[in-house]
Protein backbone atom coordinates (compact mmCIF):
# COMPACT_ATOMS: atom_id res chain seq x y z
CA UNK A 1 0.00 0.00 0.00
CA UNK A 2 1.61 3.41 -0.92
CA UNK A 3 1.83 5.03 2.22
CA UNK A 4 -0.30 8.41 2.52
CA UNK A 5 2.24 11.54 2.40
CA UNK A 6 2.62 13.42 5.70
CA UNK A 7 1.51 16.59 4.41
CA UNK A 8 -1.68 15.77 2.23
CA UNK A 9 -3.57 19.00 2.76
CA UNK A 10 -7.90 17.86 1.63
CA UNK A 11 -9.21 21.68 2.90
CA UNK A 12 -8.15 24.74 3.81
CA UNK A 13 -10.37 27.54 5.02
CA UNK A 14 -9.46 31.14 4.81
CA UNK A 15 -11.57 33.05 7.31
CA UNK A 16 -10.78 37.13 7.41
CA UNK A 17 -11.30 39.22 10.09
CA UNK A 18 -14.41 42.27 9.72
CA UNK A 19 -11.66 44.56 10.97
CA UNK A 20 -9.68 43.91 7.98
CA UNK A 21 -10.10 46.39 5.00
CA UNK A 22 -10.70 44.36 1.29
CA UNK A 23 -7.03 44.97 0.29
CA UNK A 24 -5.29 43.32 3.77
CA UNK A 25 -7.34 40.41 2.85
CA UNK A 26 -6.67 40.29 -0.73
CA UNK A 27 -2.68 40.45 0.17
CA UNK A 28 -3.73 37.44 2.50
CA UNK A 29 -5.28 35.32 0.20
CA UNK A 30 -2.58 35.79 -2.50
CA UNK A 31 -0.03 34.87 0.08
CA UNK A 32 -2.51 31.02 1.06
CA UNK A 33 -2.75 30.43 -2.38
CA UNK A 34 1.29 30.65 -2.98
CA UNK A 35 1.55 28.56 -0.19
CA UNK A 36 -1.09 25.99 -1.41
CA UNK A 37 0.37 25.87 -4.29
CA UNK A 38 3.74 25.08 -3.08
CA UNK A 39 2.53 22.57 -0.95
CA UNK A 40 0.28 20.66 -3.48
CA UNK A 41 3.17 20.61 -6.10
CA UNK A 42 5.47 18.94 -3.38
CA UNK A 43 2.76 16.69 -2.42
CA UNK A 44 2.10 15.91 -5.65
CA UNK A 45 5.63 14.60 -6.31
CA UNK A 46 5.46 12.94 -3.35
CA UNK A 47 2.46 11.19 -4.02
CA UNK A 48 3.95 10.13 -8.02
CA UNK A 49 6.56 7.74 -7.46
CA UNK A 50 8.48 6.25 -10.08
CA UNK A 51 8.44 2.82 -8.96
CA UNK A 52 6.75 0.25 -6.39
CA UNK A 53 6.32 0.69 -2.81
CA UNK A 54 7.91 -2.60 -2.11
CA UNK A 55 11.19 -4.66 -2.59
CA UNK A 56 10.96 -7.52 -0.63
CA UNK A 57 13.25 -10.34 -1.66
CA UNK A 58 16.92 -10.63 -3.40
CA UNK A 59 16.09 -9.26 -7.09
CA UNK A 60 12.92 -7.70 -6.35
CA UNK A 61 9.69 -10.13 -6.05
CA UNK A 62 10.02 -11.65 -9.72
CA UNK A 63 14.04 -12.58 -9.81
CA UNK A 64 14.58 -9.92 -12.45
CA UNK A 65 16.64 -7.07 -10.51
CA UNK A 66 14.34 -4.81 -12.53
CA UNK A 67 11.85 -1.94 -10.67
CA UNK A 68 8.44 -1.70 -11.18
CA UNK A 69 7.40 1.02 -13.16
CA UNK A 70 4.20 3.20 -11.75
CA UNK A 71 1.86 4.74 -14.43
CA UNK A 72 3.19 8.30 -13.31
CA UNK A 73 6.37 7.36 -14.75
CA UNK A 74 7.66 8.75 -18.02
CA UNK A 75 7.89 6.39 -20.70
CA UNK A 76 11.22 6.87 -20.95
CA UNK A 77 13.13 6.94 -17.90
CA UNK A 78 16.69 8.30 -19.55
CA UNK A 79 14.92 11.35 -20.42
CA UNK A 80 14.91 12.57 -16.39
CA UNK A 81 17.37 14.59 -15.15
CA UNK A 82 20.39 11.87 -14.19
CA UNK A 83 23.56 14.81 -14.61
CA UNK A 84 22.99 16.64 -11.20
CA UNK A 85 23.94 14.91 -8.22
CA UNK A 86 21.46 13.06 -6.44
CA UNK A 87 19.41 14.56 -3.10
CA UNK A 88 21.23 13.07 -0.52
CA UNK A 89 18.02 11.93 2.50
CA UNK A 90 20.07 9.88 4.92
CA UNK A 91 22.62 7.35 5.86
CA UNK A 92 23.20 4.04 8.01
CA UNK A 93 25.90 2.74 9.14
CA UNK A 94 26.26 -1.26 9.01
CA UNK A 95 28.76 -3.72 10.39
CA UNK A 96 30.15 -7.16 8.89
CA UNK A 97 28.29 -8.76 5.95
CA UNK A 98 27.81 -8.20 1.95
CA UNK A 99 24.05 -7.96 1.46
CA UNK A 100 21.91 -4.85 0.80
CA UNK A 101 18.56 -5.03 2.41
CA UNK A 102 14.55 -4.62 1.59
CA UNK A 103 11.57 -2.52 2.04
CA UNK A 104 8.26 -2.90 2.64
CA UNK A 105 5.66 0.02 3.02
CA UNK A 106 7.74 3.31 4.86
CA UNK A 107 10.37 0.70 6.38
CA UNK A 108 13.77 -0.56 5.61
CA UNK A 109 15.48 -3.76 6.72
CA UNK A 110 19.10 -4.06 7.07
CA UNK A 111 20.37 -7.76 8.02
CA UNK A 112 23.99 -7.69 9.30
CA UNK A 113 26.70 -8.59 12.31
CA UNK A 114 28.35 -6.46 15.06
CA UNK A 115 29.81 -7.25 18.27
CA UNK A 116 29.82 -11.04 17.41
CA UNK A 117 26.14 -11.32 16.81
CA UNK A 118 23.88 -10.81 13.86
CA UNK A 119 21.39 -8.19 13.97
CA UNK A 120 17.98 -6.85 12.33
CA UNK A 121 17.10 -3.32 12.13
CA UNK A 122 13.97 -1.96 10.84
CA UNK A 123 14.86 1.91 9.36
CA UNK A 124 12.39 4.77 8.91
CA UNK A 125 12.68 4.77 5.04
CA UNK A 126 11.85 8.60 5.35
CA UNK A 127 14.67 9.32 8.15
CA UNK A 128 16.85 6.79 8.71
CA UNK A 129 15.98 6.38 12.25
CA UNK A 130 15.99 3.06 13.73
CA UNK A 131 12.77 1.91 14.68
CA UNK A 132 14.11 -1.58 16.60
CA UNK A 133 17.14 -3.97 16.82
CA UNK A 134 17.12 -7.38 17.41
CA UNK A 135 20.06 -9.88 17.75
CA UNK A 136 21.39 -13.46 18.16
CA UNK A 137 24.69 -14.92 18.96
CA UNK A 138 26.98 -15.31 15.91
CA UNK A 139 30.03 -18.06 16.15
CA UNK A 140 31.77 -17.96 12.64
CA UNK A 141 35.13 -17.69 11.14
CA UNK A 142 35.56 -16.89 7.69
CA UNK A 143 38.31 -19.58 6.14
CA UNK A 144 39.70 -16.76 3.56
CA UNK A 145 39.18 -13.98 5.59
CA UNK A 146 36.13 -12.39 4.52
CA UNK A 147 33.96 -10.46 6.49
CA UNK A 148 32.15 -12.17 9.36
CA UNK A 149 28.43 -11.02 8.65
CA UNK A 150 25.21 -12.54 6.38
CA UNK A 151 25.99 -12.51 2.38
CA UNK A 152 22.37 -12.34 1.40
CA UNK A 153 19.50 -10.46 1.49
CA UNK A 154 16.59 -10.95 4.15
CA UNK A 155 13.18 -12.07 2.40
CA UNK A 156 9.39 -10.65 3.55
CA UNK A 157 6.28 -12.48 3.09
CA UNK A 158 2.82 -10.85 3.94
CA UNK A 159 0.51 -12.61 6.31
CA UNK A 160 -2.72 -13.06 5.06
CA UNK A 161 -4.22 -13.50 8.83
CA UNK A 162 -6.05 -10.08 8.54
CA UNK A 163 -3.23 -8.23 10.84
CA UNK A 164 -1.74 -6.59 8.31
CA UNK A 165 1.61 -7.81 9.54
CA UNK A 166 4.10 -9.71 7.54
CA UNK A 167 6.96 -12.35 8.47
CA UNK A 168 10.61 -11.53 7.55
CA UNK A 169 13.09 -14.12 7.16
CA UNK A 170 16.92 -13.96 7.49
CA UNK A 171 19.19 -16.70 6.61
CA UNK A 172 22.62 -15.84 8.70
CA UNK A 173 26.47 -16.55 7.57
CA UNK A 174 26.38 -20.14 9.98
CA UNK A 175 23.07 -20.85 8.94
CA UNK A 176 20.69 -20.13 11.33
CA UNK A 177 16.99 -19.62 9.97
CA UNK A 178 14.85 -16.92 11.99
CA UNK A 179 11.47 -15.71 11.00
CA UNK A 180 10.53 -12.16 12.63
CA UNK A 181 7.56 -10.13 12.66
CA UNK A 182 7.75 -6.76 11.03
CA UNK A 183 5.94 -4.86 12.86
CA UNK A 184 7.28 -5.76 16.39
CA UNK A 185 10.47 -7.15 15.78
CA UNK A 186 9.66 -10.58 17.69
CA UNK A 187 11.51 -13.50 17.13
CA UNK A 188 8.62 -16.42 15.75
CA UNK A 189 11.08 -19.35 15.24
CA UNK A 190 14.33 -20.30 14.63
CA UNK A 191 16.46 -23.08 13.15
CA UNK A 192 20.44 -23.80 13.20
CA UNK A 193 20.20 -25.70 10.03
CA UNK A 194 23.92 -26.22 9.80
CA UNK A 195 23.68 -28.12 12.62
CA UNK A 196 20.75 -29.96 11.92
CA UNK A 197 21.98 -31.35 8.67
CA UNK A 198 25.87 -31.62 9.48
CA UNK A 199 26.74 -28.83 6.52
CA UNK A 200 30.39 -28.56 5.88
CA UNK A 201 31.46 -24.94 5.82
CA UNK A 202 31.33 -23.99 2.50
CA UNK A 203 34.32 -21.61 1.82
CA UNK A 204 32.38 -18.51 2.69
CA UNK A 205 29.86 -19.98 4.90
CA UNK A 206 25.91 -19.26 3.68
CA UNK A 207 24.84 -16.96 0.89
CA UNK A 208 21.31 -17.95 -0.47
CA UNK A 209 18.51 -15.72 0.23
CA UNK A 210 15.17 -17.63 1.29
CA UNK A 211 12.81 -18.16 -0.80
CA UNK A 212 8.67 -18.15 -0.33
CA UNK A 213 6.36 -20.51 -1.85
CA UNK A 214 2.68 -20.52 -0.12
CA UNK A 215 2.85 -21.33 3.65
CA UNK A 216 6.44 -22.33 2.77
CA UNK A 217 9.72 -20.84 3.36
CA UNK A 218 12.54 -22.55 1.08
CA UNK A 219 16.30 -22.53 1.58
CA UNK A 220 19.44 -23.88 0.24
CA UNK A 221 21.12 -26.04 2.81
CA UNK A 222 23.64 -28.69 1.14
CA UNK A 223 23.89 -31.17 4.15
CA UNK A 224 26.24 -34.30 4.54
CA UNK A 225 26.31 -37.21 6.76
CA UNK A 226 28.44 -36.70 10.41
CA UNK A 227 31.67 -38.02 9.51
CA UNK A 228 32.07 -35.59 6.80
CA UNK A 229 32.92 -33.02 9.66
CA UNK A 230 36.60 -34.85 10.46
CA UNK A 231 37.52 -33.62 6.53
CA UNK A 232 40.12 -30.85 6.44
CA UNK A 233 38.62 -27.51 6.03
CA UNK A 234 37.33 -26.53 2.16
CA UNK A 235 38.03 -29.75 0.64
CA UNK A 236 34.40 -29.71 -0.86
CA UNK A 237 35.96 -31.90 -3.04
CA UNK A 238 35.09 -34.96 -0.86
CA UNK A 239 32.42 -33.85 0.65
CA UNK A 240 29.56 -36.05 0.06
CA UNK A 241 25.92 -34.58 0.03
CA UNK A 242 23.00 -36.28 1.78
CA UNK A 243 19.88 -34.97 -0.19
CA UNK A 244 19.06 -32.05 1.52
CA UNK A 245 20.18 -29.36 -1.17
CA UNK A 246 17.44 -27.74 -0.55
CA UNK A 247 15.14 -27.89 2.61
CA UNK A 248 11.37 -26.66 2.82
CA UNK A 249 9.52 -25.26 6.57
CA UNK A 250 6.45 -24.14 7.48
CA UNK A 251 6.59 -20.45 7.48
CA UNK A 252 4.26 -20.45 10.62
CA UNK A 253 6.25 -23.17 12.95
CA UNK A 254 9.87 -23.76 11.33
CA UNK A 255 9.20 -27.33 10.84
CA UNK A 256 10.60 -29.36 8.20
CA UNK A 257 8.39 -30.07 5.40
CA UNK A 258 10.13 -32.09 2.91
CA UNK A 259 14.22 -31.92 2.14
CA UNK A 260 15.37 -32.88 -1.27
CA UNK A 261 18.41 -32.51 -3.84
CA UNK A 262 21.54 -34.50 -3.49
CA UNK A 263 24.09 -31.87 -4.34
CA UNK A 264 26.02 -29.14 -2.17
CA UNK A 265 25.21 -25.51 -1.39
CA UNK A 266 26.18 -22.60 -3.53
CA UNK A 267 26.04 -18.81 -3.39
CA UNK A 268 23.25 -18.73 -5.58
CA UNK A 269 19.64 -18.38 -4.48
CA UNK A 270 16.74 -20.72 -5.50
CA UNK A 271 13.80 -19.11 -7.59
CA UNK A 272 10.46 -20.27 -8.86
CA UNK A 273 10.20 -21.07 -12.82
CA UNK A 274 6.56 -21.63 -14.71
CA UNK A 275 6.88 -24.65 -17.27
CA UNK A 276 3.72 -25.74 -19.03
CA UNK A 277 1.47 -23.81 -16.66
CA UNK A 278 2.55 -25.42 -13.23
CA UNK A 279 5.52 -23.96 -10.51
CA UNK A 280 8.63 -25.43 -10.26
CA UNK A 281 12.01 -25.09 -8.15
CA UNK A 282 15.15 -23.59 -9.46
CA UNK A 283 18.65 -23.97 -8.05
CA UNK A 284 22.08 -23.61 -8.99
CA UNK A 285 23.80 -25.49 -6.61
CA UNK A 286 27.42 -26.19 -6.24
CA UNK A 287 27.73 -29.20 -9.20
CA UNK A 288 24.33 -28.80 -10.90
CA UNK A 289 21.09 -26.72 -11.89
CA UNK A 290 18.18 -28.71 -10.57
CA UNK A 291 14.36 -28.78 -10.81
CA UNK A 292 12.65 -29.87 -7.73
CA UNK A 293 8.63 -30.24 -7.02
CA UNK A 294 7.92 -27.96 -4.52
CA UNK A 295 5.37 -29.33 -2.98
CA UNK A 296 7.30 -32.71 -2.03
CA UNK A 297 10.95 -31.93 -3.22
CA UNK A 298 11.15 -34.66 -5.78
CA UNK A 299 13.78 -34.06 -8.17
CA UNK A 300 12.27 -33.88 -11.59
CA UNK A 301 16.12 -33.51 -13.28
CA UNK A 302 19.47 -31.93 -13.39
CA UNK A 303 22.08 -30.66 -15.95
CA UNK A 304 26.24 -30.29 -14.50
CA UNK A 305 27.27 -26.85 -14.83
CA UNK A 306 30.54 -26.21 -12.67
CA UNK A 307 34.48 -25.75 -13.58
CA UNK A 308 36.69 -28.37 -13.01
CA UNK A 309 38.14 -26.41 -9.98
CA UNK A 310 38.20 -27.03 -6.14
CA UNK A 311 38.19 -23.48 -5.19
CA UNK A 312 35.56 -22.57 -7.22
CA UNK A 313 31.53 -21.13 -6.95
CA UNK A 314 28.15 -21.13 -8.63
CA UNK A 315 26.71 -17.97 -7.27
CA UNK A 316 24.44 -16.29 -10.36
CA UNK A 317 20.33 -16.41 -10.02
CA UNK A 318 19.06 -18.50 -12.81
CA UNK A 319 17.82 -16.04 -15.34
CA UNK A 320 14.86 -17.31 -16.67
CA UNK A 321 12.22 -16.33 -20.04
CA UNK A 322 9.64 -18.55 -20.23
CA UNK A 323 11.39 -21.98 -19.85
CA UNK A 324 14.55 -20.94 -21.30
CA UNK A 325 17.31 -20.71 -18.57
CA UNK A 326 20.29 -19.14 -18.48
CA UNK A 327 23.53 -19.88 -15.52
CA UNK A 328 26.81 -19.12 -15.89
CA UNK A 329 29.82 -19.36 -13.84
CA UNK A 330 32.94 -17.29 -13.87
CA UNK A 331 36.02 -20.00 -13.00
CA UNK A 332 35.83 -22.02 -16.33
CA UNK A 333 32.59 -23.03 -18.04
CA UNK A 334 31.10 -19.96 -18.90
CA UNK A 335 27.56 -19.70 -19.91
CA UNK A 336 24.89 -22.27 -21.00
CA UNK A 337 21.00 -21.49 -21.97
CA UNK A 338 18.55 -24.45 -21.87
CA UNK A 339 15.14 -24.84 -22.63
CA UNK A 340 13.93 -26.90 -19.96
CA UNK A 341 11.01 -29.16 -20.88
CA UNK A 342 8.75 -31.12 -18.02
CA UNK A 343 6.72 -34.42 -19.11
CA UNK A 344 5.65 -37.36 -16.71
CA UNK A 345 7.54 -35.63 -13.73
CA UNK A 346 10.54 -35.62 -15.86
CA UNK A 347 12.68 -32.38 -16.64
CA UNK A 348 14.55 -32.16 -20.05
CA UNK A 349 17.42 -29.71 -20.59
CA UNK A 350 17.69 -29.23 -24.49
CA UNK A 351 20.79 -26.96 -25.05
CA UNK A 352 19.91 -23.22 -27.07
CA UNK A 353 23.77 -22.03 -26.80
CA UNK A 354 26.86 -22.95 -25.02
CA UNK A 355 30.30 -21.23 -23.99
CA UNK A 356 33.54 -23.59 -25.20
CA UNK A 357 34.46 -24.62 -21.75
CA UNK A 358 38.26 -23.24 -20.89
CA UNK A 359 37.85 -20.69 -23.52
CA UNK A 360 37.59 -17.51 -21.25
CA UNK A 361 38.55 -15.21 -23.86
CA UNK A 362 35.83 -16.62 -26.15
CA UNK A 363 33.15 -16.78 -23.88
CA UNK A 364 29.97 -14.94 -23.90
CA UNK A 365 29.72 -14.42 -19.87
CA UNK A 366 31.42 -15.50 -16.91
CA UNK A 367 29.12 -14.57 -13.97
CA UNK A 368 30.79 -14.10 -10.77
CA UNK A 369 28.81 -12.68 -7.78
CA UNK A 370 26.27 -10.42 -9.58
CA UNK A 371 23.38 -11.61 -11.21
CA UNK A 372 22.36 -10.10 -14.99
CA UNK A 373 19.44 -8.46 -15.81
CA UNK A 374 17.64 -9.31 -18.79
CA UNK A 375 15.88 -6.91 -21.27
CA UNK A 376 14.05 -7.13 -24.57
CA UNK A 377 15.83 -9.79 -25.36
CA UNK A 378 19.65 -9.00 -24.24
CA UNK A 379 21.43 -9.15 -21.32
CA UNK A 380 23.38 -6.80 -19.41
CA UNK A 381 25.88 -7.77 -16.81
CA UNK A 382 29.59 -7.91 -15.67
CA UNK A 383 31.47 -10.67 -16.88
CA UNK A 384 34.52 -11.62 -15.31
CA UNK A 385 36.09 -13.16 -11.95
CA UNK A 386 38.55 -10.48 -10.57
CA UNK A 387 38.86 -6.92 -11.19
CA UNK A 388 41.91 -7.14 -14.03
CA UNK A 389 39.38 -9.53 -16.45
CA UNK A 390 36.44 -8.18 -15.27
CA UNK A 391 34.08 -5.86 -17.61
CA UNK A 392 30.26 -4.67 -18.41
CA UNK A 393 28.61 -6.22 -21.25
CA UNK A 394 25.10 -6.79 -23.44
CA UNK A 395 24.91 -10.15 -24.61
CA UNK A 396 22.11 -11.39 -26.58
CA UNK A 397 20.47 -14.09 -24.92
CA UNK A 398 18.70 -15.90 -28.20
CA UNK A 399 21.95 -16.58 -29.58
CA UNK A 400 24.99 -15.70 -27.06
CA UNK A 401 26.55 -12.93 -29.52
CA UNK A 402 28.54 -10.07 -27.54
CA UNK A 403 27.08 -6.60 -28.74
CA UNK A 404 29.66 -4.81 -26.67
CA UNK A 405 31.66 -4.29 -23.53
CA UNK A 406 32.24 -1.21 -21.23
CA UNK A 407 34.05 -0.20 -17.79
CA UNK A 408 37.06 -2.79 -18.11
CA UNK A 409 38.91 -4.12 -15.04
CA UNK A 410 36.50 -3.48 -12.59
CA UNK A 411 33.85 -5.65 -11.12
CA UNK A 412 30.28 -4.17 -10.82
CA UNK A 413 26.56 -4.95 -10.20
CA UNK A 414 22.96 -3.38 -11.72
CA UNK A 415 19.55 -2.90 -11.13
CA UNK A 416 17.08 -1.84 -13.93
CA UNK A 417 14.46 1.22 -13.73
CA UNK A 418 12.99 1.91 -17.05
CA UNK A 419 14.90 1.85 -19.91
CA UNK A 420 18.05 2.70 -17.94
CA UNK A 421 20.75 0.47 -15.94
CA UNK A 422 22.16 1.45 -12.67
CA UNK A 423 25.47 -0.11 -12.95
CA UNK A 424 27.54 0.10 -9.81
CA UNK A 425 30.94 -0.81 -9.59
CA UNK A 426 32.44 -2.48 -6.70
CA UNK A 427 34.65 1.15 -5.76
CA UNK A 428 31.60 3.06 -5.16
CA UNK A 429 30.90 4.74 -8.22
CA UNK A 430 27.25 4.88 -9.45
CA UNK A 431 27.12 4.53 -13.70
CA UNK A 432 23.74 5.36 -15.34
CA UNK A 433 23.41 3.85 -18.88
CA UNK A 434 20.86 3.28 -20.96
CA UNK A 435 19.48 -0.21 -21.54
CA UNK A 436 20.05 -0.84 -25.25
CA UNK A 437 22.19 -3.33 -27.56
CA UNK A 438 23.29 -0.59 -29.68
CA UNK A 439 26.15 0.88 -27.86
CA UNK A 440 27.11 1.56 -23.96
CA UNK A 441 25.57 4.70 -23.63
CA UNK A 442 26.43 5.95 -20.09
CA UNK A 443 24.17 9.29 -19.26
CA UNK A 444 26.20 9.99 -16.35
CA UNK A 445 28.54 9.04 -13.44
CA UNK A 446 27.47 9.28 -9.89
CA UNK A 447 31.01 9.71 -7.65
CA UNK A 448 29.21 8.32 -4.60
CA UNK A 449 32.93 6.89 -3.70
CA UNK A 450 33.82 10.37 -2.76
CA UNK A 451 32.08 12.71 0.28
CA UNK A 452 29.58 15.34 -0.73
CA UNK A 453 28.42 17.88 1.43
CA UNK A 454 26.77 16.19 4.32
CA UNK A 455 26.88 12.58 2.34
CA UNK A 456 29.74 10.24 3.12
CA UNK A 457 31.53 8.25 0.79
CA UNK A 458 30.54 4.60 0.02
CA UNK A 459 33.85 2.34 0.77
CA UNK A 460 34.69 -0.87 -1.09
CA UNK A 461 33.86 -3.33 -1.48
CA UNK A 462 30.33 -2.36 -2.97
CA UNK A 463 28.94 -5.64 -3.73
CA UNK A 464 25.45 -5.61 -4.06
CA UNK A 465 22.98 -4.50 -6.43
CA UNK A 466 20.98 -0.88 -5.71
CA UNK A 467 17.33 -1.39 -4.35
CA UNK A 468 15.04 0.94 -6.01
CA UNK A 469 11.53 1.90 -4.30
CA UNK A 470 9.05 4.86 -4.65
CA UNK A 471 11.72 7.82 -5.54
CA UNK A 472 14.49 6.21 -3.57
CA UNK A 473 17.38 3.99 -4.06
CA UNK A 474 19.36 2.36 -1.27
CA UNK A 475 23.32 1.93 -2.29
CA UNK A 476 25.54 -0.03 -0.26
CA UNK A 477 29.27 0.17 0.65
CA UNK A 478 31.14 -2.00 2.56
CA UNK A 479 30.22 0.44 5.80
CA UNK A 480 27.98 2.50 4.62
CA UNK A 481 24.15 2.01 3.41
CA UNK A 482 23.13 5.42 1.21
CA UNK A 483 19.34 6.68 0.89
CA UNK A 484 19.26 8.90 -2.55
CA UNK A 485 16.52 10.51 -4.11
CA UNK A 486 15.92 9.23 -7.86
CA UNK A 487 15.46 12.23 -10.13
CA UNK A 488 12.14 14.13 -9.97
CA UNK A 489 9.71 13.94 -12.59
CA UNK A 490 6.63 15.71 -13.58
CA UNK A 491 3.72 13.39 -14.53
CA UNK A 492 1.22 14.73 -16.65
Amino acid sequence: MTPQHPNKISSIAIATSPTCDRSQTMWFCLICAIVLTFVVISTGRAQSPLTQPDWPRFLNDNFSGSAKLTESAPNSIASLNWKSEPKFHWALDVGDGYGIGVVRGENYFQFDATNDSERLRKIDLATGAVKWTRSYPLDYRDMYGYETGPRCSPTIAELNDGSGDAQIFTYGVAGQLTAWSCESGDQLWTSSLNEKYDVVQNFFGVGSSPLIVGDQVIVMVGGSPDDQQALAPGRLDRVVPEGTLMVSLERSTGDVRWTGGDDLASYSSPRTITIGGKEYLLMFARDHLWVLDPTDGESLGKIYHRADILESVNAMVPIVDGNRVLISECYDAGAAVYDINVENDRATFETVWKDPEGRRRSQALRSHMSTPILHDGYLYACSGRNAPDSDFRCIDFATGEVKWTALDRRRSTATRLGDVLLVLKETGSLHIVRATPDRFDELAVWELDFAACDRPALQFPCWSAPVLVGNRMLIRGDRTVLCLALPEHNPS
